[in-house]
């Protein structure tokens, strides 16, 4: 197929207005005009001619460039007919939208996966229509808009989704890094201008008005927010990666991109417990060593003994010993606990989305599970059940029937979002040092742990997916069980030398029991002088001369 450069302009004759083309005399200078390129095409399927022109060329070795490009990409589909076909439809839409030429590799790729070379699908565009398509619980559906609609769409929302690069996601995620710094100071400075109007009196004239001017102030200012931290950033990753996944089958990417992208590891909160030093250094300064705090065996039964009278007592007490997440405890149902066998089987929760609660399935698969009760367990839930149930012909009608175990008085669902507050406060009103109530999960898996419960067995009652994310979270256990384990392990070894410390102990108490022994042995010499009679030294030199 023919294809060629050539060099124009678009002077006109002064009289008859044509164009001059060729017959300009001044188009012998190359600063005068412009190149452009026509490459011929295969025809349509009417048969009608086609060809790829374009024009505005500064120099001839640019038009000779994207001329060449143009016949790169119609070598593509030399051996196929219908490749070919593709391929130069695909230039006409290029031609007509005068857009960029495609990549020949890129091209090539999409060829062999059976793509549509013609797509333009934005990231911000397949995202949407990604979110539609989406059939999972309502919460999920919240974070992956929140995740979309905050970081993904405004920073990559314009691109291309074929045009995705890992540099272009690590240069987002630098982005969204770097961002915090300005958030810190944008919190800090709404910090500072709140307590000077809070500072500013009420009364008078010049108060009222810089309080109005500071509010105004105020209200021209960015709103608090949080920053976006590591664990966030790897979920906003979780999102778009999920996103691209579900791009590649529909023929819009052949790579995932953000399978690729290296982002710092969010390392996850170890589990401390609160040990009297700890606790101490709590009341002193008022700061958590740990996100993540477990009260000891004695604090647990100390908050326990305290929330003895309250109504939902129960739930406290099968939190703390079996470890039911919120949603589960909440969401509990009574046809799912069997008190004559001891044991309740986990079959749904209730969530928040927003503020509002709904019904949904177990976190994962391994939430399904049947958790063991213990005897005083059961005895617990069969008193929470006999006041219940007082309760229920209290309310009469009223009473709404959804089948919990735990549940307001008038038996409606207890919102998750307000048992964290009731929790808090009776945390707050006991003294004890603070958690949060998920901690009070945390607790009752390390109180199995301490005692002697096997860590597979611990990670059935959590409801984990593996026994590593239970070993991850619970590495440290109670402080006493950890000694136990060291001492245990160092009597294992059965070991014939004496560590310098002994060595050191025996040389001392040697030298003690020699030092005793050389203090006697002078004293009984000492005695044994005393006894004898004294003798004058030139009496007896006297005595010795005569008999001599």
């Amino acid at each position: 197929m023919k294809g060629s450069t050539y060099h124009r302009c678009y002077c006109r004759d002064a009289e008859t207005g044509k164009p001059l083309g060729k017959a300009c005399p001044k188009l012998g200078s190359r600063k005068h005009g412009a190149y452009s390129i026509r490459q011929e095409l295969p025809n349509a399927e009417d048969g009608t001619r086609r060809s790829f022109n374009r024009a505005g060329y500064e120099t001839l070795k640019e038009a000779q460039a994207d001329l060449d490009h143009v016949r790169g990409l119609l070598a593509l589909g030399k051996e196929d007919p219908d490749d070919l076909a593709l391929v130069s439809d695909l230039l006409v839409k290029v031609a007509d939208e005068k857009a960029q030429l495609p990549d020949i590799e890129e091209t090539r790729n999409r060829l062999k996966a059976g793509q549509d070379l013609s797509s333009r699908v934005t990231v911000g565009e397949w995202l949407d229509t990604w979110l539609a398509g989406k059939k999972i619980r309502k919460s999920g559906i919240t974070r992956y808009e929140c995740d979309v609609r905050v970081h993904l769409k405004p920073r990559i929302g314009h691109i291309r989704v074929d045009r995705l690069r890992v540099s272009t996601l690590a240069e987002m995620f630098t982005a969204i890094a770097d961002a915090n710094e300005e958030i810190l100071e944008n919190n800090a400075l709404r910090h500072a201008l709140k307590a000077e109007l809070d500072a500013v009196p009420i009364k008078g004239v010049e108060n009222r008005a810089r309080r109005k001017a500071l509010r105004a102030e105020l209200a021209g200012m960015p709103p608090f927010r949080r920053t976006t931290g590591a664990a966030t950033r790897q979920r906003i990753r979780a999102t778009l990666r999920t996103a691209l996944n579900d791009a590649i089958p529909e023929g819009l990417i052949t790579l995932n991109p953000a399978a690729h992208v290296k982002l710092d590891p969010a390392a996850k909160p170890k589990a401390l417990v609160w040990t009297p030093e700890r606790v101490a250094q709590w009341q002193a300064t008022g700061v958590k060593p740990s996100p993540v705090m477990v009260w000891t065996p004695q604090q647990t039964g100390a908050f326990l003994d305290f929330v003895a009278a309250d109504r939902l007592y129960a739930m406290w007490h099968v939190i703390a010993f079996r470890g039911l997440r919120r949603g589960e405890a909440c969401g509990q149902l009574w046809s799912e606990t069997n008190l004559d066998n001891g044991s309740l089987t986990v079959t749904a929760q209730l969530v928040q989305d927003g503020w509002e609660v709904e019904e949904s399935d177990p976190k994962t698969d391994g939430s399904f599970r049947t958790v063991a009760l213990d005897d005083d367990t059961v005895a617990v839930l069969r008193r929470h059940r006999e006041r219940q149930q007082k309760e229920r012909a209290d309310w009469g009608p009223a009473w709404k029937d959804t089948g919990r175990v735990f549940t307001n008085e008038d038996g409606s669902w207890l919102h998750p979002g307000k048992v964290t507050e009731m929790f808090e406060r009776l945390v707050t009103a006991s003294g004890l040092p603070p958690i949060r109530l998920h901690d009070l999960r945390h607790g009752a898996a390390t109180l199995a742990l301490a005692g002697g419960v096997d860590m597979k067995v611990v990670s059935d009652m959590l409801g984990h997916s593996s026994i590593k994310i239970t070993s991850d979270i619970y590495t440290s256990v109670l402080p006493e069980i950890a000694k136990d384990a060291a001492e245990a392990a160092a009597k294992l070894v059965p070991l014939q030398r004496k560590t310098e410390a002994e060595a050191r102990a025996k040389a001392a108490a040697e030298a003690e029991k020699a030092k005793r022994k050389a203090a006697k042995k002078a004293k009984r010499k000492a005695k044994k002088a005393k006894g004898q009679p004294k003798i004058n030294p030139s009496a007896h030199a006297s005595l010795t001369q005569a008999i001599l």
